[in-house]
């Protein structure tokens, strides 16, 4: 009988292959230590992708009408690529996410939730890039608990080893926008004088209409292609070094998960013209020079030419709870850059705030002593 799925396994030991964060399109098996590249795996299971692809193709007549319908739009996933990709659902908020068949989701990334509902994958459109991890799982845990290190008010059991084992590593959807721009803008600059006229301090000040335009070119702008994905948290960790990105291919997720996209291209437009807008406006500003202050009173942005496309980019993330909340920490899979929010115990709030009233307690009583020693004093004489 045909194989329906394929997974990525060493060659020489059959152990499942896990892509190693900074080895470029190199990947290590960790129990024989043997090496391949993406494209000798890509021969290595090019007769047994052949083969998926034929039993996928007899097996469900639907998958292939929908294959077929992403094609038209320009990016559908490959039937032996849906074969080695599973979909797992959080049973408490209802969020999806994708890996290969050797990876487990031990816990939901976004709520804690231990219990991950595994699926059949149900294709959506292809990434176009892929943007490799460049740090490891111990680099994420090294990170945490230096993020919550000295932190005093934080509960003794929050960065407990089983909770930093807990750290997910996943890639996130992007939109990446390329824009050519004609932007033209209003500006209120003004230049002031001061001086003394006998008794008054006089200002003057003057006022000018600066017009400024020109045409920009803006490339790979992001925009978080997830509903479930704080656009906080991910624009706290951004920038990517898109220089770094790569051609997609199923060998960069051995081991990892990956969100779904929920916000399409068009959706996601909006908040991408917003960022071209704003940062239009700074380009144009900081050519009104010679003048005090400079203020927007009037931007305007026409977009001339544009393309997209859609890419994934490496995140380590740990979600935990305390007190039925849940509590976030990030980590750019990338460049390392990190963010957070942490608990406040509120027991240990007040016990140091106890403590440090009875510090200040003596010292308010002796400095209040010495002003009445001192006020008498002054009285006396």
């Amino acid at each position: 009988m045909a194989d329906t799925s394929i997974n990525y396994k060493c060659p020489s030991c059959s152990a499942p292959l896990a892509y190693t964060p900074g080895k470029g399109n190199r990947i290590k098996c960790e129990y024989c230590e043997a090496e391949f590249s993406v494209e000798e795996l890509e021969q290595l299971y090019a007769a047994k992708e052949a083969s998926a692809a034929e039993a996928q193709k007899k097996k469900d007549a639907k998958i292939e009408k929908k294959e077929f319908e992403l094609a038209e739009a320009g990016g559908a996933w490959d039937a032996e690529e849906i074969a080695i990709l599973k979909a797992m659902t959080c049973s408490s908020c209802g969020a999806e996410i994708v890996c290969d068949n050797n990876t487990m989701a031990t816990e939901c990334v976004y709520c804690g939730n231990p219990t991950m509902v595994p699926g059949r994958y149900e294709s959506q459109l292809r990434p176009d890039m892929v943007i490799p991890f460049q740090t490891t799982k111990e680099d994420a845990k090294k990170a945490f608990a230096e993020y919550h290190k000295g932190k005093w008010l934080l509960p003794n059991n929050f960065a407990s080893g089983a909770r930093v084992e807990a750290i997910q590593g996943m890639y996130v959807p992007y939109w990446l926008f390329d824009e050519t721009v004609e932007a033209h803008g209003e500006f209120e600059a003004t230049t002031s004088r001061y001086y003394t006229d006998g008794d008054y301090d006089v200002t003057e000040t003057d006022h000018y209409r600066v017009l400024r335009s020109g045409t920009m070119t803006f490339n790979n702008v992001p925009v978080d292609g997830s509903v479930k994905m704080d656009d906080t948290w991910m624009e706290s960790i951004e920038p990517f070094d898109y220089s770094q990105m790569v051609p997609f291919n199923t060998s960069y997720m051995a081991g990892f998960l990956a969100d779904r996209y929920d916000v399409d291209a068009e959706a996601a437009l909006p908040k991408a013209e917003d960022r071209i807008r704003k940062s239009a406006d700074g380009v144009l500003q900081d050519t009104v020079t010679g003048y005090d202050t400079c203020t927007t009173t009037s931007m305007s942005v026409l977009r001339t030419d544009g393309q997209e496309q859609y890419a994934m980019a490496p995140v380590w993330i740990l979600t935990t709870k305390y007190e039925n909340k849940p509590y976030t920490f990030m980590m750019n899979g990338q460049t390392g850059k990190l963010v957070g929010e942490l608990p406040v115990d509120e027991n240990k709030a007040k016990m140091y705030g106890a403590a440090a009233w009875l510090i200040t307690l003596p010292i308010t009583y002796f400095i209040c002593k010495w002003i009445v020693l001192f006020a008498g004093d002054i009285f006396a004489d």
